[in-house]
């Protein structure tokens, strides 16, 4: 059900429900920020508060409550809330804490938390254990506590659970235009995704950054993904957190891979949300999509008046992925004119100083370093912390270089404390994207260049399942149901005796493989004899304490072994991990993450981020595997999960056996349950 916030996100009546400082600070917080609507105190004693004579009950107010700020305890709050509900109010604010984020503490949190649910109805509530918001675009605050804030035109929204983090956003000195600043606490109810796709709904919003503790409802998020992607408002996430893996990491190499953040990084990239780490690179990057929107390509050019920044952005915009493409001959002979024959022409630029304080001069040259091929050019500038007017020719000609050419055009501080607040606003009014830090600058153009690149994926993902008493099915099993999948196994048969796996032995080609069963890790147990003839298997299987055996043909010709994995993550569905196969890899840490189902397109894109992916396609002269029977094994694993997904946990083959002509699974591990 999607619930109308309009009325709670752009009210004309607040009520402010409860007594002390906290409900004067709500009332001085929407006045500051200009609200010219109907704000009311609401307390039984009918005191007065911040300068307001409250009023006994909220039925006594004669008009409709469009929001409401609740800051009294938790058992009156879930009272207010119902009788908000009553009264048809846009939307209340829970400030109260000790629901669902204290069950560890308090067992009934969860039930008062349930109970606050059924008491808002159809009503929208933030929180509980939340700030409220601000809304700068229509001067609205329902926050209880300082802000930084300003009234704005236009400008990103962000989105947090967290109300700490949230004040410290709003104080932020990046000349960042920041319309909403939303807290969504415990979401009982109201979810991010939800608000987000509220957001969209409001032209003025530019972009959106989301910071996220976790993912509840992922057909939300898909749907908040989609809508964005349609709208051209990019998302920008910074996602903190870890989700507990339902398997135990001893059993398997892909539960050790795939990680705690596997999951939420596969559906990140599912859903085309650029991801940053940090608060800086999140802040600079919605400074940037808000200035030039998401921008189209990975292609950057530099421009400095020193070689050791020139070098120092050069290498670190490597490690982001980023590509400095060379000068055409357009842009040399434009160089040249504008910079005489002492400057050497090249991308990242050192231009010297012989045009400094020269504006127009400067701006000439600049502007040679933008073109078509060009996704964003760095003009890397650090203002003293005093005398800033000597730099003033750096402002005026950043500034002319936009409104000549229009391309995206950014002016860097190499250190956050060396771009003053004052040029920022003034490069932001001229469009020119003020870009605290340099490392920032590069994994905010790196995010903007991302969000550009993915579109969404349509197709749902396979949502997780609970399923309890997990157990490991025996690897002929586990070969017998991916093969009815159309997953290729080598020839192979099984027995509980020594003397039993020998006489089947008898029957197969050599080399054969001789493996103990009833083992997570067979490797490590000694249960695994290769390149055996069938003569010698009796004497391999004496020599091994397992419950049974299981003997196979040898796979011969690989070119490289892959580990291809899934595992049931309950935040995010089931991940499906591709890496570097056989018993190195975990050594390796060579992998990547999809959730299923993934078409055969991302998989294929997927494997060629591997670092093996050389050896796949031929390395060096060297065969390569045959690329469709790798895809046509992954692709029986999906059918295998997506028609048992109601019982499965985890599936591993490792190592995927690749020969220029088939890929073949020479190891299996299923593990089940019960739904």
């Amino acid at each position: 059900m999607k619930r109308d916030l309009s009325r709670l996100l752009k009210p004309r009546s607040i009520a402010v429900i409860g007594g002390g400082a906290w409900c004067a600070s709500i009332i001085r917080a929407a006045q500051g920020i200009g609200f010219d609507g109907e704000i009311f105190p609401v307390h039984p004693s009918g005191k007065q508060i911040a300068g307001k004579a409250a009023i006994r009950r909220l039925e006594d107010w004669p008009g409709p409550i469009d929001a409401a700020f609740i800051g009294i305890n938790r058992v009156a709050t879930i009272e207010a809330v119902q009788a908000l509900s009553q009264l048809d109010a846009g939307g209340a604010v829970c400030f109260a804490s000790g629901f669902s984020e204290a069950k560890a503490e308090d067992a009934g949190g969860d039930l008062l938390q349930d109970q606050l649910i059924k008491a808002a109805g159809d009503m929208p509530v933030l929180g509980p254990n939340c700030y409220g918001f601000v809304n700068a675009a229509d001067r609205v605050a329902i926050w209880p506590d300082q802000h930084g804030m300003e009234p704005v035109e236009s400008g990103v929204a962000i989105l947090t659970q967290s109300s700490n983090i949230a004040i410290n956003l709003t104080m932020q000195q990046r000349a960042l235009p920041i319309a909403y600043m939303i807290t969504c606490g415990n979401m009982a109810q109201t979810s991010q995704a939800e608000i987000a796709l509220e957001l969209l709904e409001d032209t003025r919003v530019t972009a959106i950054g989301l910071h996220i503790e976790g993912f509840a409802d992922l057909r939300g998020w898909e749907a908040l993904a989609q809508k964005a992607h349609q709208c051209g408002v990019p998302l920008i996430a910074l996602k903190s957190g870890t989700s507990e893996q339902a398997q135990q990491a001893a059993l398997s190499h892909t539960a050790s891979l795939a990680g705690s953040d596997a999951g939420a990084q596969a559906f990140l990239d599912r859903l085309g949300i650029a991801r940053v780490h940090g608060l800086p690179e999140f802040l600079e990057t919605l400074k940037l999509v808000h200035c030039v929107g998401a921008l189209g390509s990975n292609r950057i050019s530099s421009i400095s008046c020193s070689g050791g920044e020139a070098s120092l952005i050069a290498d670190a915009a490597k490690a982001r992925g980023l590509t400095f493409p060379a000068l055409s001959e357009p842009q040399k002979n434009h160089l040249r004119a504008a910079l005489g024959p002492m400057v050497a022409l090249a991308n990242p630029l050192d231009y010297h100083t012989y045009i400094w304080r020269d504006a127009p001069a400067m701006a000439k040259a600049w502007a040679g370093m933008t073109g078509e091929d060009i996704a964003m050019t760095l003009s890397i500038v650090d203002y003293p912390t005093s005398q800033i007017g000597d730099w003033a020719c750096a402002t005026q000609a950043a500034l002319e270089v936009r409104a000549m050419t229009g391309a995206p055009f950014a002016v860097v501080s190499t250190l956050p404390e060396l771009m003053p607040k004052s040029v920022a606003q003034e490069l932001m009014q001229g469009g020119v994207v003020p870009m605290v830090g340099l490392n920032e600058a590069l994994v905010a153009v790196a995010a903007a260049a991302a969000a550009a690149s993915r579109t969404p994926t349509a197709e749902p993902v396979l949502l997780p399942r609970k399923t309890a008493a997990y157990s490991l099915v025996s690897e002929a099993e586990a070969k017998a149901a991916l093969a009815g999948c159309g997953l290729v196994v080598p020839v192979n048969s099984q027995a509980g005796s020594s003397e039993a796996i020998a006489e089947k032995a008898q029957g197969l080609t050599a080399p054969l493989a001789l493996k103990g069963t009833g083992l997570g890790h067979k490797s490590e147990h000694g249960a695994v004899r290769l390149n055996l003839a069938p003569d010698q298997v009796l004497a391999a299987a004496q020599n091994m304490d397992v419950e049974g055996y299981l003997v196979e043909e040898m796979v011969t010709g690989g070119v490289a072994e892959l580990l291809i994995g899934v595992i049931q993550d309950p935040a995010h569905g089931f991940v499906l991990t591709l890496a570097a196969g056989g018993v190195t890899t975990e050594l390796l840490q060579d992998s990547t993450s999809l959730l299923i189902p993934s078409e055969r397109a991302q998989v294929k894109q997927a494997l060629n981020r591997l670092r093996c992916a050389p050896i796949l396609a031929g390395y060096r002269g060297q065969p390569g595997a045959d690329t469709e029977s790798i895809l046509d094994a992954i692709d029986a694993i999906q059918a295998y999960v997506l028609a048992n997904a109601d019982t499965v946990g985890e599936v591993e083959v490792n190592p995927l056996i690749c020969t220029p002509t088939r890929a073949v699974a020479v190891d299996a591990l299923i593990r089940k349950g019960d739904p």
